[in-house]
């Protein structure tokens, strides 16, 4: 009987045979999620022969929630990835001038997932528009409640902007406000707690997977109290919980994580000129968000791009393809189902399940090399055989 996985003694349990819910998801996500569902099934039989496996549990989420409910996010679907701790999520639409801001937004802080993350790497036989693709191997830990997604704005010419402006001008004595009568206003929340949280994370990553170094990843030149503060206690939070592992630039390793920082205008332009300079990065929510897609494009694009949004205190996981739901090619099986394959790799070995997950890996990597690919990928490869998205992970499964 299936099970559900939870946490003992800051220890992940997962049983042998575990219950996981997923989301569909919208548009191409009717197509991608059946292909990557059947692909990681395999694998398990494949890797385990029957002594692990995974019982998918459908949860309601975005257009299919809002049709069969009348609710873009049923209380159901939070109790599920409550209950069952990890889940896997295709595309969500976001309502237009209704209901909830964004449901991916809804669904991190509302299970606080405070870690976006992005693991970056290229695949030998997709078309890159850098040179050396190859040199980009990275990951992204994104703060994923804090920064201007907090959602805390007000809009321009409404009363509560009004008695914001006033708060600005008459008590904080704000004179800098260029065109004041005409601002809409947002706040920026920068925690400690929240920076701590998301440094340590990625410094305990850096070291079980021995890679070389954390970089903070910040604007605190001009925004010095929020971004500024973002650097100082990243670095305060390693010296002080880290001292006998982590180091600095210019000292020698000797095995330790080298924790540095740069501006993050800085950070986009070396990851185009000395990419293999960086391995694990953390960094804020909006920084996160330019830079996880930047480097997504220059490894072939966000269609191979996994991501994960995590609590590591608590244990609760949803891993998610990183594209939109791309109506414009719904229905037409031309969708790559790619980073929600790989986005299920992450699931599996965030669960423990590696056999399973380097099989997929593996095989990912034998299929793209050998340009078969769905045609946003296939078109760009010298003799690419372009495949549809059902095709796609037959051709996985067959390498498997």
């Amino acid at each position: 009987m299936a099970e559900a996985i939870r946490k003992e003694n800051e220890q992940l349990v997962v049983p042998d045979h575990v219950v996981i819910p997923f989301i569909e998801g919208d548009g191409v996500g009717r197509e991608i999620m059946p292909v990557c569902r059947q692909v990681v099934d395999k694998a398990l039989s494949m890797a385990y022969h029957g002594d692990r496996a995974i019982e998918w549990k459908e949860v309601l989420a975005g257009e299919k929630a809002f049709r069969e409910t009348g609710d873009w996010l049923p209380e159901e679907t939070m109790d599920a990835f409550r209950r069952y701790l990890v889940g896997i999520k295709g595309p969500l639409t976001t309502p237009v001038g209704e209901g909830i801001r964004s449901l991916n937004v809804a669904l991190r802080q509302t299970l606080d997932l405070y870690v976006c993350l992005r693991p970056v790497r290229w695949f030998k036989g997709v078309v890159s528009p850098v040179k050396h693709p190859e040199k980009v191997d990275m990951v992204i830990f994104r703060e994923n409640t804090e920064d201007i997604y907090a959602g805390i704005e007000w809009k321009q010419g409404t009363p509560e902007a009004q008695k914001f402006l006033r708060f600005l001008t008459d008590e904080m004595h704000v004179k800098n406000i260029r065109f004041p009568e005409s601002s809409a206003f947002g706040v920026k929340p920068v925690s400690v707690e929240g920076t701590e949280r998301l440094v340590r994370s990625a410094i305990e990553y850096a070291l079980a997977h021995k890679l070389p170094s954390v970089t903070l990843v910040h604007k605190g030149n001009i925004m010095k109290f929020t971004e500024g503060g973002f650097k100082q206690w990243g670095y305060a939070l390693a010296e002080r919980e880290f001292p006998d592992r982590t180091t600095l630039p210019g000292a020698e390793a000797n095995g330790k994580v080298v924790i540095k920082d740069v501006i993050a205008d800085a950070f986009l332009q070396n990851t185009l000129l000395v990419p293999e300079e960086y391995s694990v990065v953390a960094t804020l929510n909006l920084n996160g968000d330019y830079i996880s897609d930047q480097l997504a494009a220059m490894v072939g694009g966000i269609g191979i791009a996994p991501g994960a949004n995590i609590n590591y205190t608590g244990g609760h996981a949803i891993f998610e393809a990183t594209h939109g739901t791309a109506p414009a090619i719904a229905g037409k099986n031309v969708a790559n189902p790619s980073s929600l394959i790989l986005s299920s790799v992450m699931m599996l070995e965030y669960m423990g399940w590696h056999e399973a997950a380097n099989r997929i890996t593996r095989a990912m990597e034998r299929t793209l090399e050998k340009g078969r690919a769905t045609p946003d990928l296939a078109r760009f490869m010298p003799e690419g055989e372009p495949l549809g998205t059902a095709q796609f992970g037959e051709a996985l499964i067959q390498e498997l």
